[in-house]
C-alpha cells in the first residue's frame, strides 16, 4: 500500500524511536551523574519546597503529612479524581496513590531523599512500591527536582508492568516546569506521559497555577489545550 508523503513505514519509526530513546536516557543519565558529582550529597540540603512531592525538606526530623486530590476532566472521556497522600520523616519518604496508575488502582512506596547544592539545589528520590486492583504490579520510580533562584524543574517517573498481563509494560512520566512569581503563587508548563484517559494521545502537556496559603494549596493543570483532546486537572492540597 502507497503511504502518503512524509510517512515513514512503522518499523523504520519504530526503530528510530528506540535509537533516540536510547540516545536520550544517555544524554540525561550522564549530566545527572556529572551534577551530582559536583554537589556533595548530603540530605540535611533540599530542593526549593515549591516543586516535588515531598512535604518538607530532608533535614527536618519531624514528621510532615499533605494530602492532595487531583480531581480530572477529561473531554470525551470519564471523569474520575485521583489522590496522593505523603509522610516525611528526614529524607524518608512515604507515598500512597489511588486511581494513579489506572482508574481503580492503588499503589503505595517508600522512597528516600539525597539533596544537595547551594545555588542550585536538587533532591533524587528513588521509590519502591507496588500497586494493586485494577493493575497489579511491582513499581520501581524515581521523582527528582532542581532550583535556581525563582525557576525549578521536577520530574517522576515510574515503571509499570502488569502481572495480569505481562507483555503490558508502561513508563509512566509528570514533569513541571514552574516559576515562582510570588512566595505564594507558582506558575508554569506541564507535561506528562499517561494511558490514564484513553484515547491515542500518551503525551500531555500544557500549563499550571499553583498558589498556596499556609497549609492549603489550590492549582489547575490545562492539558492539550485548544484540542479535541483537553484534560483539565484541579488540585486540593493540605499540608500537617
Amino acid at each position: 500500500m502507497r503511504r502518503p508523503r512524509g510517512v515513514i513505514a512503522p518499523e523504520i519509526a519504530a526503530h528510530a524511536r528506540r535509537a533516540d530513546c536510547s540516545r536520550v536516557v544517555r544524554v540525561f543519565a550522564a549530566a545527572g551523574i556529572a551534577a551530582i558529582a559536583a554537589t556533595p550529597a548530603t540530605p540535611a540540603l533540599a530542593a526549593d519546597d515549591g516543586a516535588g512531592r515531598r512535604t518538607a525538606s530532608a533535614d527536618k526530623p519531624d514528621w510532615e503529612f499533605a494530602i492532595n486530590a487531583y480531581p480530572t476532566q477529561v473531554r470525551g472521556g470519564d471523569n474520575y479524581t485521583s489522590a496522593i497522600a505523603v509522610a516525611d520523616r528526614g529524607p524518608l519518604h512515604l507515598e500512597a496513590r489511588a486511581n494513579y496508575e489506572a482508574n481503580g488502582a492503588r499503589s503505595a512506596f517508600v522512597g528516600w531523599t539525597f539533596a544537595g547544592g547551594e545555588a542550585v539545589t536538587w533532591e533524587l528520590t528513588p521509590l519502591l512500591g507496588g500497586a494493586w486492583g485494577e493493575i497489579s504490579a511491582f513499581v520501581p520510580g524515581l521523582e527528582a527536582s532542581v532550583a535556581w533562584q525563582r525557576l525549578d524543574f521536577y520530574v517522576e517517573a515510574e515503571y509499570v508492568r502488569d502481572n495480569k498481563a505481562q507483555s503490558d509494560r508502561y513508563t509512566y512520566a509528570w514533569s513541571e516546569l514552574g516559576f515562582q512569581a510570588f512566595e505564594w503563587l507558582r506558575l508554569g508548563l506541564a507535561g506528562q506521559r499517561t494511558r490514564a484517559y484513553g484515547g491515542a494521545r500518551e503525551y500531555q502537556r500544557g500549563p499550571f497555577v499553583q498558589g498556596s496559603w499556609g497549609p492549603v494549596t489550590l492549582g489547575g493543570y490545562w492539558f492539550n489545550p485548544g484540542s479535541s483532546e483537553q484534560v483539565f486537572v484541579a488540585q486540593i492540597g493540605i499540608a500537617f
